[in-house]
């Protein structure tokens, strides 16, 4: 056993519920990596997880941080795939907020050297979401328009750098006062708080595909732009968190998305996106977005980064801030 500092959510509700606690870590079981924490971020995921809104999510006192990246300190019965001191990246899902973590070593991924570790925490779960809508569920090519909700939240952001770099025109929505920034990054930003985009994406000839992190009433709308062969992606149901209304079940919303697949003669197609760290394809779009990293292909912005226990802190700049990027945390 290990004593470590890590975040608790104590209950659901506001940032209040988040506290530091210290705990025993046992040492890894057979086939696990210990990992001493350099970087976690806050994510969308972790805030719904607060909030008690994350699909089948644990029930608290839970821990959250769904990516890590940070260095081996101790190898696990069966594990010899990485050195002690190697730097790794893994897609957590919860435990990640604390000093030390174990970890599945199969789920581990190498960090090369020379990449920055608060940009490259990003990667692992906001930009592999963003990649792998972008190439494995929408396929979308040069030339064609994308629209993307949310252009100045983290995964937003890098689907529109994406999409760029693919060769997509990219429109999408955000607030009034991050237009400005939004069009310095190449993207067409729409005010989210009118819907104003649907006459415009409709007269423009509708979009390639469309990716929807609002789900409920977001996904009709969003499937109206689409032009005949066109995808709209769902990948949350944040609208209530968002618009700071009351939380629906997401169920319906969700069995609703995928009817609109049975008007088979519209051409258009709907579908829900999650990212899994058990898919062949995670390793390799990880790696893929490591090495585009490092040879300065793509930059990662970053919001703010708070240490741990500014995890308080932290929660109200995700809900709150002007700026775009990721919010990290650093750990070490």
């Amino acid at each position: 056993m290990t004593r470590i500092k890590k975040v608790v959510i104590t209950a659901y509700g506001d940032e209040s519920k988040l506290a530091i606690v210290e705990s025993d870590l046992p040492e890894p079981t057979t086939g696990e990596v210990q990992l001493a924490v350099d970087y976690t971020i806050v994510s969308g995921s972790d805030v719904n997880m607060r909030r008690g809104t994350y699909p089948l999510q644990k029930k608290p006192p839970l821990t959250p941080g769904y990516s890590v990246i940070g260095k081996v300190c101790v190898n696990g019965k069966g594990c010899s795939k990485f050195k002690i001191g190697d730097r790794v990246a893994c897609l957590s899902k919860y435990e990640g907020q604390a000093e030390l973590i174990n970890l599945p070593e199969k789920y581990l991924v190498r960090v090369p050297d020379g990449v920055d570790g608060k940009a490259a925490v990003a990667l692992i779960l906001d930009w592999v979401t963003a990649y792998q809508m972008l190439h494995r569920v929408a396929h979308v090519r040069p030339g064609q328009k994308i629209f993307v909700h949310a252009l100045s939240g983290a995964v937003g952001g890098a689907l529109s750098r994406l999409g760029q770099l693919e060769g997509s025109q990219v429109f999408g929505t955000a607030s009034l006062k991050k237009q400005d920034e939004v069009r310095q990054l190449g993207a067409v930003p729409f005010d989210y708080s009118t819907k104003k985009w649907i006459a415009a994406m409709q007269d423009l000839g509708g979009v390639d595909a469309v990716f929807d992190p609002l789900g409920f009433e977001s996904f009709d709308e969003s499937y109206s732009v689409l032009k005949k062969g066109g995808v709209l992606v769902g990948y949350g149901m944040n609208l209530p968190a968002w618009t700071r209304t009351r939380e629906r079940p997401v169920i319906p919303s969700a069995l609703k998305l995928f009817s609109k697949n049975l008007l088979f003669w519209s051409g258009r197609r709907a579908t829900f996106f999650g990212v899994n760290r058990r898919s062949k394809n995670f390793a390799p779009d990880l790696e893929r977005l490591f090495q585009w990293l490092k040879d300065g292909k793509i930059s990662v912005p970053i919001k703010a980064a708070f240490k741990l226990d500014e995890i308080q802190q932290a929660h109200r700049e995700y809900a709150s801030s002007a700026r775009l990027g990721s919010i990290v945390i650093e750990v070490r």
